[in-house]
């Protein structure tokens, strides 16, 4: 069986990030992935990352916009350690061939970008996460990391609080292996594919967060789900908050700018959760057209657009048939990205299950609070994911390669034999999936109340009741999915109780989590994380204070 000293478990831009950095640190590190590595969701990333490179700006700045977007929920040492550490991380990218653009000097150009009161968001046109994803991989293979690619794990192996490695499921061939580690790390991306509309991969089940919850780790701030303000009507498609930033406008369908009116300092520059709330209200008052705002590009010069929105450009074009150069693009609300994940401290170390580390969308060091600033994603990944496979590394030199009991692996292999011999449901996977994501967007979306959270919450028991009967025709064989899609669906399903368990509880608004019963921040009360733990009878939540260090909390205005 597969013996290694550190598995990532994700291929995405965090988790080659720790399979590099823990290679690097003179371990055997190996990397598991569910799809080919360059097709992660990480290649969606169009925008950019964040790093305070200019003369004029600073990581103070930096961790101040941060920490104001993230409505102060943010841990604010996590903060300075994504800002600080950023700057070095993003040199590091380019030093591994990310071609950035550049300004008239030569050097790393910036931009403006939603939420930040400096330009600071690095930039490659609008493919800054498609060319980084390509770096990450040649360096993954310039450090001859071996890669298990299309491997479905199906469960962590945690022998009496020490994670050992990982079962997970050969898709070339059905055959189920153990993979034995003495540190793994979780960068399994995120959740968004529980909601309708999203934004997500079709990857991204929360399987990650699922395994991790199952072996006893804690869920933070999961209540907190982002939605992005500027999606393409009925595609889930992302038109890059870099539009804005290079000065695309919002338009109701009267033709009229309207941001002013909800962000008066900030106007299209609004940060996602504020900007998002903006164009459903737009809507819902009835000033769109067929469910959509637009964006309009018209007044901007055609050579800026060809240069560095040409991907923008070409997307819109081939989804919707529309010229942004002569036309107005329809955008409305999606669910973006999940802001919380598995608890781990600044090393990605998950403190109560030994061995485990966790980095990237999968993953909440407290950096982000209640509304992650644009930009800050990519980064998270190159600080957090590094972080990550250096402690691993660390972890791995002084850990013993105790497999554990075999029972650990025969277990899981006889639930999923169980799992596979099923018959009779008359539930079917796609069924399920399609209720819960309809159920997660109206109840446990954009705007939330304590009515349609608890029927959220019922409908998710309903469902999780309805998946124990669902049948599959074989769970073995080569490229059969229905395994893995039995899986993926159980996956969401723990996680979106956690979801609405959480949102349910925390009786504020903050950020990205917006109670209309409960409409105004409440720091007496809230400004504290959430906890949620696995029980019998669903999530125990518990509750954390808020690290802070230099940012007071403040009223928030844009």
């Amino acid at each position: 069986m597969p013996d290694h000293d550190v598995l990532v478990v994700g291929g995405g831009f965090s988790g080659m990030r720790a399979a590099i950095a823990a290679k690097s640190a003179g371990v055997d590190a190996a990397l598991v992935s569910k799809v080919y590595p360059l097709r992660s969701h990480s290649s969606g990333a169009h925008s950019g990352i964040n790093a305070a490179l200019s003369d004029r700006d600073s990581w103070q700045a930096h961790a101040e916009d941060t920490v104001k977007a993230g409505d102060y929920l943010n841990d604010q040492d996590a903060v300075e350690v994504l800002c600080k550490e950023g700057i070095d991380d993003v040199i590091q990218l380019e030093h591994f061939g990310a071609i950035f653009s550049r300004d008239g000097q030569g050097k790393i150009d910036v931009m403006s970008f939603p939420g930040s009161s400096k330009a600071r968001t690095c930039y490659v046109g609008d493919s800054a996460g498609h060319i980084i994803l390509q770096v990450l991989y040649e360096q993954l293979l310039k450090h001859r990391v071996q890669t298990y690619n299309e491997w479905f794990v199906t469960s962590l192996l945690v022998d009496d609080g020490t994670c050992r490695g990982v079962m997970a499921q050969d898709l070339a061939s059905g055959a189920l292996v153990p993979l034995y580690a003495k540190a793994v790390v979780l960068a399994g991306g995120g959740i968004g594919r529980m909601y309708q509309p999203s934004t997500s991969a079709f990857g991204a089940t929360g399987d990650a967060a699922a395994l991790a919850y199952r072996a006893g780790a804690p869920l933070m701030d999961m209540e907190m789900v982002q939605y992005h303000p500027t999606t393409l009507q009925n595609k889930g498609l992302v038109v890059t908050e870099a539009a804005r930033g290079h000065g695309a406008r919002l338009v109701n369908g009267a033709g009229e700018a309207f941001m002013s009116s909800f962000a008066p300092a900030t106007g299209d520059m609004a940060p996602r959760d504020l900007c998002s709330r903006a164009v459903a209200a737009e809507i819902e008052a009835g000033r769109g057209n067929e469910g959509c705002v637009f964006l309009d590009f018209q007044h901007l010069d055609g050579a800026l657009v060809d240069d560095l929105l040409s991907e923008t450009q070409l997307l819109v074009k081939s989804m919707t048939g529309v010229n942004l150069q002569k036309q107005l693009v329809p955008v409305r609300p999606a669910m973006h990205r999940p802001i919380g994940g598995i608890q781990v401290d600044l090393q990605g170390a998950v403190s109560a299950v030994a061995g485990l580390f966790a980095a990237g969308e999968c993953a909440c060091p407290g950096v982000n609070g209640a509304n992650r600033l644009g930009g800050n994603t990519l980064l998270e990944s190159a600080v957090f994911g590094r972080r990550a496979g250096e402690a691993a590394a660390a972890h791995a030199r002084t850990a013993s390669a105790n497999r554990g009991p075999e029972s650990l692996a025969s277990d899981e292999e006889k639930r999923l034999q169980d799992l596979g011999a099923r018959t009779g449901g008359e539930d079917s996977i796609g069924s399920i999936r399609s209720e819960l994501a309809a159920a997660m967007h109206e109840k446990v979306g954009l705007s939330r109340d304590g009515a349609g959270l608890q029927q959220a919450s019922d409908k998710i028991a309903e469902l999780q009741a309805r998946y124990q009967r669902v049948s599959i025709a074989a769970a073995g064989g080569p490229y059969n999915p229905s395994l893995s899609s039995l899986l993926e669906l159980g996956n969401m399903l723990d996680t979106a109780q956690v979801i609405a368990a959480s949102a349910l509880a925390r009786q504020e608004s903050r950020g990205a989590h917006y109670r209309t019963d409960f409409p105004e921040r409440d720091d007496g009360n809230w400004l504290q994380h959430t906890l949620a733990t696995r029980a019998p009878e669903g999530p125990a939540l518990a509750y954390k204070p808020v690290t802070i260090t230099q940012w007071q909390p403040q009223r928030r205005a844009y």
